[in-house]
């Protein structure tokens, strides 16, 4: 990645001492998404996961693409991902994928632009896109959880917290990368919902899958997801009881010509 002032900084892994949290506790993207994706690419013989993590879009872009390659710069993130026969996982950084040139019909990223040197990011995808080929990245804010005094809870971990502990990238998360820049053709994208139906122990290894939960342990030395299961736990129910949580996801969908 690039500093500011051009200087080169080594990849910093924030999800290393978490991938398992990751890998199970991530929720899962609407299935039409990637339906619309498939649609809109000029063919479907390869996609590109960038910045893969476990592999939580790669499996769905399987159904569509006849093949996917999911790169991510986290050896711990590709160990921790689920194998599927159409997904070849590597580990590379966004910026120096090792794709042949002009081989991408759609390249996805997943909640991952924001961690990108882009100017070498954007270079590297525009080298392996396909004329015509596709640009997708999405990215999924604060969740809203059923239940006002347990959402107001949840809320007030996000911010106060765990607040001073998320990376400064996190406030383009929160604007839907409309803070980024995105040098492509962008294409109007239809809404998409992303919810889930968790029972408490879930909701609380996605809270622990939190690169700013990862660093306050980290810095202070206990576990702040336990605080909050205890007093999650009188408001909840049943822990087995299963409430619906809702993310807002955005997306930014572009192609090359």
């Amino acid at each position: 990645m690039t500093c500011s002032d051009g200087m080169t900084k080594p990849f910093t892994d924030h999800f290393a001492a978490i991938a398992a949290d990751y890998a199970g506790f991530r929720p899962t993207y609407p299935a039409t998404l990637f339906a619309w994706l498939a649609e809109i690419a000029p063919g479907r013989a390869l996609a590109w996961d960038c910045a893969a993590g476990s592999g939580q879009a790669s499996r769905d872009l399987a159904a569509h693409f006849e093949r996917v390659i999911a790169t991510d710069a986290s050896a711990a993130q590709i160990a921790a991902a689920v194998r599927h026969p159409q997904v070849e996982y590597r580990i590379a950084p966004a910026e120096a994928s090792g794709l042949p040139a002009a081989a991408v019909d759609l390249i996805a990223v997943a909640q991952a632009l924001h961690w990108f040197d882009l100017d070498r990011f954007y270079i590297e995808a525009r080298r392996v896109l396909k004329p015509g080929g596709v640009l997708a990245a999405w990215s999924y804010g604060v969740l809203a959880v059923a239940g006002e005094a347990v959402d107001a809870r949840v809320r007030t971990f996000y911010r106060e917290t765990v607040g001073p502990y998320w990376p400064p990238e996190r406030r383009h998360v929160e604007s839907g990368y409309r803070t980024l820049p995105f040098p492509f053709a962008e294409r109007e994208v239809p809404k998409f919902d992303m919810e889930a139906f968790w029972a408490l122990p879930e909701l609380l290894g996605y809270f622990r899958s939190w690169s700013a939960t990862a660093r306050y342990l980290a810095e202070r030395g206990h576990d702040p997801v336990a605080a909050l299961a205890a007093e999650l736990a009188p408001l909840w129910g049943s822990p087995g009881d299963r409430r619906r949580i809702v993310w807002p996801l955005a997306a930014r969908v572009g192609y090359v010509p």
